[in-house]
């Protein structure tokens, strides 16, 4: 994968990227920064990855992004807002898929039914904090909307949701391992909504949890935006550029997730 934005005259300059990302993004965007440092040299792309919600809140209270990559196209859009960042660009979409601990008896059409049971422990992200969180309570409303489920569906999953990672207070994830996956493996979730994505790589490392696919009436498309500090310097515009119509894609491809 090479990352040429010659024109730029970047690969001359000696500069620090900035980059704030979702963790969800941490694949791709890590093999896309080591790309464009080949590409560059004397350029380097630092990088910070969390929940897009807390990124955001620490841009707006001090430190800085250079380039950020949000899970969502709100956040981006609000710091643009507020002056200081650029248009917000989607650049890549995902899909919410359901993990299962081993020997659960659920299938893409028992899914709903089996996330209302009260017996079953019921694993999300923290909405607001996380926007996989806001995607998965999106979804408790398309459950009751759609009819997939009865009315008081949407409020009893909500009720029930277990908001196990993505917030200020949630334990860090564990060091070179997916958390979700962990987080179904260890059995604190029977279910855990999470990206397509995300769901890849907790199989890897967990083969005996399984990947539920959403049924599509009820599914949430998570589009993903990314925005430049305005006065970060071409290295930053290039790098941005790269992942919404450049090599990065490549790289985002090779990951699973879907052109915006």
């Amino acid at each position: 994968m090479t990352l040429a934005v010659a024109s730029l005259g970047v690969g001359a300059q000696q500069a620090t990227i900035n980059v704030f990302a979702a963790g969800s993004l941490r694949g791709p965007v890590t093999r896309a920064a080591k790309a464009f440092e080949q590409a560059h040299p004397g350029t380097r792309v630092a990088l910070s990855f969390g929940a897009s919600g807390l990124l955001r809140d620490r841009i707006t209270g001090g430190d800085k992004a250079d380039v950020f990559a949000s899970a969502n196209m709100e956040h981006p859009q609000s710091l643009g807002a507020g002056g200081g960042y650029g248009p917000t660009r989607a650049f890549a979409r995902n899909a919410l898929c359901a993990l299962a601990r081993q020997g659960l008896a659920v299938t893409r059409d028992t899914l709903v039914a089996t996330m209302l049971d009260t017996a079953v422990k019921l694993g999300t992200s923290t909405p607001k904090a996380d926007p996989s969180g806001d995607y998965a309570f999106e979804l408790f409303e398309r459950v009751e909307r759609t009819g997939a489920g009865p009315v008081g569906s949407a409020k009893a999953l909500a009720a029930k949701a277990l908001q196990l990672t993505g917030g200020p207070n949630s334990p860090p994830p564990p060091a070179g391992r997916n958390v979700y996956g962990m987080l179904v493996a260890t059995g604190q979730a029977d279910v855990f909504l999470t990206y397509c994505t995300n769901a890849v790589i907790a199989r890897a490392e967990e083969p005996s949890l399984q990947r539920i696919d959403v049924p599509t009436a009820i599914n949430v498309s998570a589009e993903y935006g990314i925005a430049v500090r305005e006065d970060a310097g071409t290295a930053a515009q290039a790098f941005a550029d790269a992942l919404v119509g450049g090599a990065g894609q490549d790289a985002l491809r090779e990951a699973g997730f879907l052109a915006p």
